[in-house]
């Protein structure tokens, strides 16, 4: 992979699809349907996922793509592929609360190595340079080319005043308990991809999740997060988690900051 060429295509593909889903945002309706397993989706993702799934596949035809609005790609069993989910947080989104994202990532051999979550409605857009190292770009956003960009990295985390961010939409008592076994200064809720990104820039320092998700939910901010030299692992056993599993389907996990005391559930 060249991986100069990925992250231009990457960025480049969010923020188009960004440009779209912010026009049936900022409109004065939009159709929301439910899918087959009770989730809604709106035109909005399936915009958004056009847009991105054309441009990868002209891209880089040779590599396996997932994405989350086209089951038939749900049945594939890879290690190297790339991963999307083009609305991410669409509850969010039909909420008009602004925490949604679009997220496009590159798996290796079951690792996240490159990805961006892009936030339009927030004006924020994270993504891996080809190095592998994690920026945020400062918007406004030219999809020819990059702005201003800025290094970040996670904190060293002080065990004694943790900064947490757990889930807006899916905070519940498991969530809660798991969380009260750490000293926690402060603590914020963000919806979709971002709660990764909030920890790779050191706004956070743990992020755990005590539910169901799916791998194009994760992979671009786990990819965000290793590249500020963050974490991602498996909510039992603290082994990092990995990608290609069967059907795509996560097992709960705690995103952190190294040097946190993580606790068993």
């Amino acid at each position: 992979m060249e991986y100069d060429t990925l992250v231009a295509e990457m960025r480049r593909l969010a923020l188009e699809a960004g440009d779209r889903i912010m026009e049936i945002y900022e409109a004065d309706d939009f159709d929301v349907k439910v899918k087959s397993d009770a989730s809604p989706v709106t035109e909005a993702d399936e915009a958004a996922d056009a847009i991105i799934s054309a441009g990868l596949r002209a891209a880089f035809p040779d590599v396996a793509l997932v994405t989350e609005e086209q089951a038939a790609s749900h049945g594939q069993s890879v290690d190297t592929f790339l991963i999307v989910d083009p609305l991410d947080g669409t509850k969010e989104f039909i909420n008009r609360r602004g925490d949604f994202t679009v997220n496009i990532a590159y798996v290796e051999n079951g690792t996240p190595t490159r990805g961006v979550v892009y936030a339009p409605a927030k004006g924020r857009m994270f993504y891996t340079l080809a190095d592998g190292t994690a920026v945020e770009e400062d918007g406004p956003f030219d999809k020819a080319a990059p702005g201003p960009q800025r290094a970040i990295r996670v904190t060293r985390p002080d065990n004694d005043a943790l900064m947490v961010v757990a889930s807006k939409s899916h905070r519940d008592q498991a969530t809660d308990d798991y969380i009260g076994k750490y000293a926690v200064k402060d603590m914020t809720s963000a919806g979709s991809s971002l709660k990764f990104c909030l920890v790779a820039t050191g706004e956070a320092d743990l992020y755990p999740r005590v539910g169901r998700t799916m791998e194009w939910d994760t992979a671009a901010g786990h990819a965000v997060l290793s590249g500020a030299g963050g974490h991602v692992v498996r909510f039992d056993d603290h082994t990092p988690l990995r990608y290609g599993k069967d059907g795509f389907a996560n097992p709960f996990y705690i995103a952190h900051a190294p040097g946190i005391d993580l606790k068993k559930a």
